[in-house]
């Protein structure tokens, strides 16, 4: 079976980034299985196929008929991530690379047209063979031409409208050019250390040229002005639009734990951290960032991998939320900055 590297990425993206614990590479609908809600998604196909058509004079789907626009459907990478907090997300990708940026049939208003496809097939095969209503809906691409970009989103932001409109909960997002590297490439390669797996071509490609030094640069530098001039200064920090991507409890795993065992943090400060109160005020947590091993803890509430810190060994507390009613985001997010990592 021919493995495209794009759709590779993305396995591994879901995997690593979207933390879903079900993946799988070109998704295909089965003839056998039966169609949900085939009256009411053959009504908004409809819907959005006028639209476009009375608006931009798109033909979207051209000749194909309801059952062949869902039996054509093929998604590049699917995944479902379930959480206790979250319930089960749904998102699908696809993806295209064409070095020479992205081009369908006869040109800019082709290209337009066939992604909107995608997009719309793939919210009618969401609920059609899985019975959601909402979910991520993707196309990404590393290089597609700024004219093509101009027309294509404001029309994925009338598609996000129209969703609403006919009650469904479908996100349509377009990831290009600036965008693939900050929302795509940099998340994943910051997960990348911690990945063994070698059936995740991509991952194990970047890990490969990373043992020779030729390690692609996910951050940037921070800017810095000093008593004599404007400078860039030598320390690396990681982009904030990359870590939109990650959910917060990775956002600990990864940047925090570095943080933690690069030997950066004070003595007192790792000391303050094995406290409810400083833990509470610093991180919005109900219980201590770290406990010592040995200590007597709540396991439960706390990652099974010890960190270690200046010759010590500790357990990172794991109970981080990212809820209206309980959000530490903003305070792991705003002690990093403080730390200078993002």
């Amino acid at each position: 079976m021919k493995i495209e590297m794009g759709e590779s990425l993305f396995y591994s993206w879901l995997r690593h980034v979207k933390e879903c614990q079900i993946v799988q590479t070109n998704w295909k609908p089965s003839p056998s299985w039966q169609l949900q809600n085939e009256t009411e998604i053959e009504r908004f196909m409809s819907i959005v196929g006028e639209y476009y058509q009375n608006k931009y004079d798109y033909n979207i789907y051209k000749k194909n008929s309801f059952s062949q626009l869902l039996m054509q459907a093929e998604i590049d990478a699917l995944g479902i991530s379930v959480s206790e907090e979250s319930g089960a997300e749904v998102y699908a990708v696809d993806v295209a690379f064409h070095k020479d940026g992205l081009l369908y049939g006869g040109g800019r208003q082709d290209t337009v047209m066939v992604i909107l496809k995608k997009l719309i097939r793939t919210a009618l095969c969401m609920t059609g063979y899985f019975g959601v209503d909402g979910g991520e809906i993707i196309f990404a691409s590393p290089k597609i031409h700024n004219a093509v970009l101009n027309d294509l989103e404001p029309c994925v932001a009338e598609l996000n409208a129209l969703f609403t409109e006919n009650n469904y909960k479908f996100i349509a997002r377009i990831i290009a050019n600036d965008d693939f590297n900050e929302h795509v490439l940099a998340p994943i390669l910051i997960a990348s250390p911690d990945v063994s797996d070698t059936s995740e071509l991509f991952m194990r490609g970047f890990q490969l040229v990373n043992m020779f030094g030729g390690e692609r640069r996910v951050s940037r530098k921070r800017t810095v002005k000093t008593a004599d001039n404007n400078a860039d200064s030598n320390d690396e920090v990681v982009s904030t639009d990359a870590l939109s991507e990650f959910k917060i409890g990775k956002i600990a795993q990864t940047l925090l734990r570095k943080e933690l065992e690069n030997g950066k943090v004070s003595d007192d400060e790792i000391k303050s951290m094995q406290t409810r109160e400083y833990s509470k005020t610093a991180f919005d947590l109900n219980y201590p960032l770290l406990v010592a091993e040995g200590s007597e803890f709540d396991s439960v509430r706390y990652y099974s991998k010890p960190l270690v810190i200046n010759g010590k060994q500790y357990y990172l507390c794991s109970q981080w939320f990212e809820v209206p009613a309980n959000n530490d985001r903003p305070f792991l997010l705003a002690w990093l900055v403080k730390q200078g990592v993002i």
